[in-house]
């Protein structure tokens, strides 16, 4: 990369294509109709004297500089692109009006206000869709969910579509993530080019739930023991932080100083560790080599339209975000560039820096930044908003919009536009006093949609335009007089409120009141899949296993297709003792999604336990074709083939869980009984002793007592059993026996008796 000869740098063509278009099909519809004209003043009065010419002279030369000087403010060098390693940071469900740099009073983040003073903050930047999944899927394609086809959290992206780490790949990029919750598992398919994908973040759980997360601390740590160990090489790295999430638990002592308002705390304590990232890329003498991008993928309601969370609505509170370029050796000056972009941008800036060839821009929607980089001006650009959230989880209506010069169109059962230049906080529908206006953003809306360079993958598409709209799921596109089976969220803001209720109830642990809410809320909602899965948890919670499952076979006959009351199903069958319920449920589960990670890890825990274990081996390993960051499945393989005999191969998954996860004393544990029943000795006696020496336990005494006395090492085989002893109490009492009479029998021998 170094060597490649410079050449003279261009919006490839694909993008200039898709600029001129936009900006011939740009929308000049305000209130008014009044064009930009340039202000001019008549040459009045008298000849001025001296003075006053020399005055406008000086004004002049400064409006001059000022004018050269801001074509060039933001100090740009592509070329410092090609040496630079790229680091991708996404904040999630973070409002960009809740830091210090977008200008909030009650903010503390020193760390990303630093990196918006020094580099370049978008101002104005709108994410696809206000969820986690669909909105990093499009981070990492340039892609809108329409073209990707993950419109939903839980959704899997389609192999068929290429994502920005394989092409870096490609390109001889060491690529690693470090994610932090569920919504962007591996399993759901942006794994896809990094040669690691750590999503440990319910590492000593076999399943992850919905709401697994880990905090920013752990995050950052496994990013910095990665980090440690490819200081060198060129890298593309994405770090994913989850804490301004629901429910808002900010640690001490953000917890007690944010307590009137925690939300604000989690961004003060994830700002820490986007700080803690610049400090161990400069102790590595590679911060000035890395090119580091900050990215919101959605913000978050906080009450102010009875939204709590984000997903149901498309207002601005969670769709406006942050976005921040920063590097040294790219961006010398600062800028804030005004105009209003999109997260879709990200993927197409990247690739135009790195100058790859115009069929790369083939499958992507989005256009490169670089432009503004460059100061030129540049038209906003319009942006498509969406979500399937209301209709997936509760069975309302879609949401789908468009954004287009001044005006924000969100169609819906009871469609609005408001004027986001006079009515910034969106208080006044004008959708019935500007139908022309309406009119054209609709039709525009569908034109851009339906004239995507890129076929949607979550349909086949027809030549009718209203059969491919609906084959992408809009049905509020439709034609006006068409009756929609959904609701208009806003017709079901009381529910929604209730809803609220019920998840603040389960936050406080009180699930007996919660089970309440939940029955009233399945009464109102019989065809959403949530409101039996969130009853039946509510139940399970109580101990009510027998009602939980009862909940779910009810729902199972209302929506016999919904995999995930099907999976529900199946994991309560299995923790009540049902296993072959479990296993059969889970079969059904494997018929319709065969790579449902649940399913396939409750069939081989099943099978594994009846001896099936041949069986057993071929369902984990399907599991972790899929999700192969897993401690839980890769335990669960070595033990299954440590129980087969198959000691070797165990031995070489329990060394590299060891490198991943130095701390597990466990592991350390299995690895030396497998190198005992292989008859190395010495190779059991050194794992067992780091596993007592990292935290000692009876067992892992008894354990190294008995490598000890098979390697004739009598005077530690006595000791261990000793301590084995001294912390027997409540243990397996043919066990002590057994130990007491090791212990006289080695105490004889070490007597000479």
């Amino acid at each position: 990369m170094s060597n490649r000869k410079k050449k003279k740098r261009r919006l490839p063509a694909a993008n200039q294509k898709r600029k001129n278009t936009l900006k011939k099909n740009q929308l000049s519809i305000n209130s008014e109709g009044i064009t930009r004209q340039d202000a001019r003043k008549s040459a009045r009065g008298r000849k001025p004297n001296l003075f006053i010419f020399i005055g406008l002279a000086i004004i002049v030369a400064l409006v001059t500089v000022w004018f050269f000087l801001r074509d060039k403010a933001v100090g740009f060098n592509p070329d410092g692109v090609f040496s630079a390693n790229i680091l991708l940071i996404t904040l999630d469900t973070t409002r960009a009006d809740h830091l210090g740099c977008y200008g909030y009073k009650d903010a503390r983040t020193p760390n990303l206000d630093k990196l918006a003073a020094e580099g370049v903050r978008f101002a104005n930047v709108y994410c696809p869709a206000p969820l986690t999944l669909p909105s990093h899927v499009t981070i990492l394609t340039g892609l809108e969910p329409f073209q990707h086809g993950v419109r939903n959290n839980g959704h899997y992206l389609s192999s068929e579509v290429k994502t920005l780490t394989e092409r870096l790949k490609d390109r001889g990029y060491k690529t690693a993530a470090f994610v932090s919750a569920f919504s962007v598992d591996s399993r759901f398919g942006l794994d896809r080019g990094f040669e690691v994908y750590d999503d440990t973040f319910a590492i000593n759980l076999p399943f992850k739930t919905t709401n697994s997360e880990r905090r920013a601390e752990d995050t950052f740590t496994r990013f910095n023991r990665w980090l440690n160990k490819n200081p060198e090489e060129k890298f593309f790295c994405w770090v994913h932080y989850y804490d301004p999430h629901l429910p808002y638990d900010p640690p001490e002592p953000y917890r007690q100083e944010f307590s009137q308002n925690p939300y604000d705390g989690e961004i003060a304590y994830m700002d820490v560790y986007v700080g803690k990232i610049l400090e161990a890329l400069e102790e590595k003498d590679i911060l000035n080599k890395t090119v580091i991008i900050i990215a919101g993928d959605h913000g978050e309601g906080l009450g102010e339209r009875v939204e709590v969370g984000h997903g149901i609505f498309l207002y601005e509170e969670t769709i406006r975000v942050p976005l921040i370029f920063w590097g040294k050796g790219v961006f010398s000056r600062p800028a804030v560039i005004e105009e209003r972009v999109r997260l879709t941008d990200i993927t197409p800036t990247i690739i135009s820096l790195l100058g790859f060839m115009e069929e790369d821009f083939d499958q992507i929607s989005g256009q490169s930044l670089e432009p503004h980089f460059r100061k030129k001006n540049q038209p906003e650009r319009d942006v498509i908003i969406e979500t399937f959230y209301p209709r997936e989880n509760f069975a309302w209506s879609e949401l789908v919009g468009l954004i287009s010069g001044k005006w924000k169109l969100i169609q819906a059962p009871r469609p609005e536009l408001y004027d986001l230049k006079a009515d910034p906080e969106e208080r006044i529908n004008l959708y019935q006093y500007n139908q022309e206006i309406a009119s054209k953003l609709k039709k525009r809306l569908e034109a851009m949609i339906l004239d995507s360079p890129v076929p949607a993958v979550t349909g086949t598409g027809t030549a009718e335009d209203l059969e491919k709209l609906s084959s992408l799921g809009y049905i509020s596109l439709a034609p006006v007089g068409t009756v929609s089976t959904y609701p208009d969220p806003k017709e079901m803001v009381d529910l929604l409120r209730l809803i609220q209720q019920a998840q603040a109830l389960e936050y406080q642990e009180n699930f007996s009141e919660a089970e309440k809410i939940y029955q009233e809320i399945l009464e109102e909602t019989p065809d959403s899949p949530a409101s039996y899965i969130n009853l039946a948890l509510a139940q399970a919670q109580q101990k009510k296993m027998d009602l939980a499952i009862e909940t779910l076979k009810k729902g199972q006959e209302r929506l016999p297709d919904s995999e995930i009351i099907l999976v529900r199903l199946g994991h309560t069958y299995l923790v009540t003792g049902k296993y072959w319920l479990a296993f059969e449920t889970m079969q059904r589960v494997l018929v319709d999604n065969p790579e449902n990670v649940d399913a396939l890890t409750v069939c081989a825990s099943i099978l594994d336990a009846a001896g099936r274990k041949e069986e057993a081996k071929n369902f984990l390993e399907r599991a972790l074709a899929i999700e192969p960051e897993s401690k839980h499945l890769r335990a669960s393989l070595a033990s299954n083939l440590a129980s087969s005999g198959r000691f070797e191969e165990a031995i070489e998954i329990y060394k590299a869980l060891i490198n991943d996860f130095p701390e597990d004393q466990s592991l350390y544990q299995y690895t030396g009984i497998a190198y005992s029943y292989l008859g190395d000795h010495d190779q059991a006696i050194f794992y067992l002793k780091q596993a007592v020496a990292i935290t000692p336990t009876r067992s892992g005494y008894f354990n190294l007592a008995v490598a000890c006395e098979k390697a004739s090492q009598i005077k530690e085989a006595a000791q261990y059993f000793k301590l084995y002893l001294e912390n027997s109490q409540g243990d397996d009492p043919e066990k002590i026996n057994l130990a007491q009479k090791e212990l006289e029998k080695l105490e004889k021998q070490l007597r000479g008796d």
